[in-house]
């Protein structure tokens, strides 16, 4: 697990403004538990990308991403969190863990003579990397290890941003923020970052 990455980050969540105001107010981030979210179970921010959560919720407004009239007025709120304990799936050791975690799962459901889930052609809803994912936490929990407290990758997706590039133009960290702890305040987004 890192220890190696920056300790306190700036994370951003697209959410509708209603939502927004009552965490704003106090209320805690809902978590977010569907079977394709990537990085398993939790609260999704964007590292250090406010205007790419904005644009989230705005594609989720419109229908985009997912069931109609979740969003209504789209908005993103910012939060400072502490990674702490991190699966950081930008180093290598960690990368690992996740490939170990993969290859356990696959055993079991053989086994079981169970499906094994798949992610769709798509790349956004990832069944197979959610339930790696929460297996590797279920691995470390029955082995005694400490809990991941948040789970950090690069999401890379979108257009080429210009022709034969490697840059695509929604590609950003995403945080799954596991531990509620781990998000040490809320603040509204300045409209100069949007």
């Amino acid at each position: 697990m890192s220890t190696l990455v920056t300790s306190f980050v700036l994370g951003y969540h697209g959410c509708d403004r209603a939502v927004a105001e009552k965490v704003l107010a106090g209320e805690p981030f809902a978590k977010s538990e569907n079977a394709y979210d990537w990085l398993g179970h939790g609260v999704y921010f964007w590292e250090s990308n406010p205007r790419r959560g904005l644009a989230f919720a705005t594609e989720k407004a419109a229908g985009l991403r997912g069931r109609l009239n979740v969003i209504k007025e789209p908005f993103v709120i910012g939060a400072v969190i502490d990674l702490r304990l991190c699966l950081n799936l930008t180093e290598q050791s960690d990368i690992e863990q996740v490939r170990s975690a993969h290859k356990q799962l696959r055993d079991v459901h053989d086994a079981a003579n169970r499906n094994f889930p798949n992610n769709t052609g798509d790349g956004l809803r990832r069944p197979l990397d959610c339930a790696v994912i929460q297996a590797l936490h279920g691995i470390r929990r029955r082995n005694g290890a400490p809990e991941i407290s948040t789970v950090r990758s690069i999401f890379v997706e979108g257009d080429p941003i210009y022709e034969t590039s490697g840059f695509l133009e929604k590609t950003h960290v995403q945080i799954c923020v596991r531990d509620p702890d781990c998000i040490k305040g809320v603040f509204r987004v300045p409209k100069t970052h949007l």
